[in-house]
């Protein structure tokens, strides 16, 4: 037990003492390095003058060409001497008829027609007819209005519900010279035609 005391005692000492002098040789070296002077790097710095000579110059741009001359003003036009005594010949106005009745079909001038279709757009096959191999036809119903457009499309009949809208589509795309009456535009209600869905061989 006591030999245990002894041990412990002389290994503390040991350690203490080398501590000890760590920590003196630690001060010592460390005084030497804050009074060592240090190496400093000089940089060199070379100014490039640069060049200040400009141009001062005054630009002085060309000038434009002279405008072209305007021309003389051209000498009045003698007119032609008359003689007040020469003798006179007196010709009759020809007749003009003012009628403008243009004859045709039910009294009706040449400005008046009825609705006439210009443009007709082909549908679109539906893909689902298409892929089914389906044929068929769609009856509608419509007002072609005063600009020759197409109003209120109504499917009156059709074969299969899968052609009518690709029918009604292609019907309002329709153009039409529209109907007129005393000269003025109509509008032409319950047109009636008929898409037909038939697949090419």
């Amino acid at each position: 037990m006591i030999g245990r005391y002894v041990f412990s005692i002389v290994v503390g000492v040991i350690v203490t003492l080398s501590l000890l002098f760590v920590m003196q040789l630690l001060i010592v070296t460390g005084k030497t390095a804050l009074t060592k002077p240090r190496d400093r790097a000089q940089l060199e710095f070379v100014r490039v003058r640069r060049n200040e000579a400009l141009n001062v110059e005054d630009f002085t741009p060309e000038k434009p060409p002279p405008p072209p001359e305007v021309p003389p003003e051209a000498p009045p036009q003698e007119m032609d001497n008359v003689d007040p005594n020469a003798p006179t010949i007196n010709v009759a106005p020809p007749q003009v008829s003012a009628e403008t009745n243009i004859g045709g079909p039910g009294g009706m001038n040449i400005a008046e027609g009825d609705y006439l279709p210009i443009v007709r757009v082909a549908p679109v096959y539906p893909a689902r007819a298409l892929s089914r191999g389906l044929e068929g036809y769609v009856d509608l119903e419509f007002t072609v209005t005063t600009t020759g457009t197409v109003a209120d499309p109504i499917v009156i009949f059709s074969t299969s519900s899968l052609f009518e809208r690709a029918a009604v589509t292609a019907v309002l795309k329709f153009k039409y010279k529209p109907r007129v009456v005393d000269g003025v535009p109509v509008d032409v209600p319950g047109v009636k035609t008929r898409i037909t869905f038939r697949i090419e061989d």
